[in-house]
């Protein structure tokens, strides 16, 4: 997994929280990153295609997501949530990322952002939309490892 990828998500976790919080114009957001530099080292591609996807396909995600969380999707802490519909994001739309590579990345974000024990949350929610988008993936690796 390359660093540049990691960090392009990391900056779209911070980047989709602004916009959760401010509902903030997307190209405004997004200007802002690349002028401050905070994309230094990032996958800018990736950064921008996580920022515009999710909020492009917002009502997918929160309706995968709303299946398995144990409240309003709006009510999830706003990392969290920005970390998840990401995650729903690259299982839906990003098929040629292993589903188990999403997870990973996810968790670490919510290790690096989020409250203590919410990777848990996040891990715990995503694998169940993965085993439902991704039958197929998951079953496979289930049986390969045997």
């Amino acid at each position: 997994m390359s660093i540049a990828r990691t960090n392009a998500r990391k900056a779209a976790v911070q980047a989709l929280y602004q916009w959760q919080m401010t509902g903030q114009n997307l190209s405004e957001i997004e200007r802002q990153f690349f002028e401050e530099e905070r994309l230094k080292d990032a996958q800018k591609s990736y950064f921008t295609e996580l920022f515009h996807g999710v909020p492009k396909n917002l009502e997918a995600i929160d309706q995968a997501l709303s299946e398995f969380v144990d409240r309003p999707v709006d009510m999830i802490d706003p990392v969290e949530r920005a970390i998840l519909r990401i995650g729903v994001y690259e299982l839906l739309h990003r098929l040629d990322m292993p589903y188990r590579v999403v997870l990973n990345e996810s968790i670490n974000l919510a290790k690096y952002f989020g409250a203590d024990g919410s990777h848990k949350y996040i891990n715990g929610i995503l694998d169940k939309i993965a085993q439902q988008k991704r039958a197929v993936e998951a079953k496979s690796k289930v049986k390969g490892e045997r």
